[in-house]
């Protein structure tokens, strides 16, 4: 059985940073590629970053604009775990982030991840 289980949310200030991890399970982690997506209160869900995979020939990334300079996407294939580190938290960034994982097709679409996370949830003071 897939399981994506999202971790490390919580309460942080505006300026400060989190790594939210994501433990998978049930598949063959290295083959797959990796995104997070957000959904926050009465918004759509948006894409945050994704991973290519591609052990061999190096990893590829993509980030959305209003995240790129701030926040980092990485996975240790070893540990079955994807991470995004955050850093400079703006109360925009509060929201739920989700893990999602596919094994054939890399890009900035929900739609193309068909394994995914419940979620973990993100919350910026002011």
């Amino acid at each position: 059985q897939v399981q994506l289980v999202e971790s490390g949310g919580r309460v942080v200030q505006a300026g400060g940073s989190l790594r939210l991890s994501c433990a998978a399970s049930g598949l063959s982690f290295s083959s797959y590629a990796l995104a997070w997506f957000r959904q926050a209160p009465g918004k759509a869900r948006e894409f945050v970053a994704s991973i290519s995979w591609g052990v061999w020939s190096g990893y590829r990334s993509d980030y959305a604009d209003p995240v790129k300079g701030r926040f980092t996407i990485s996975r240790d294939n070893a540990k079955s775990t994807l991470y995004l580190e955050m850093n400079n938290l703006k109360p925009e960034d509060t929201a739920v982030y989700y893990c999602t994982a596919s094994q054939t097709t890399y890009g900035r679409s929900w739609y193309s991840y068909d394994r995914r996370g419940q979620g973990t949830q993100v919350t910026v003071s002011s």
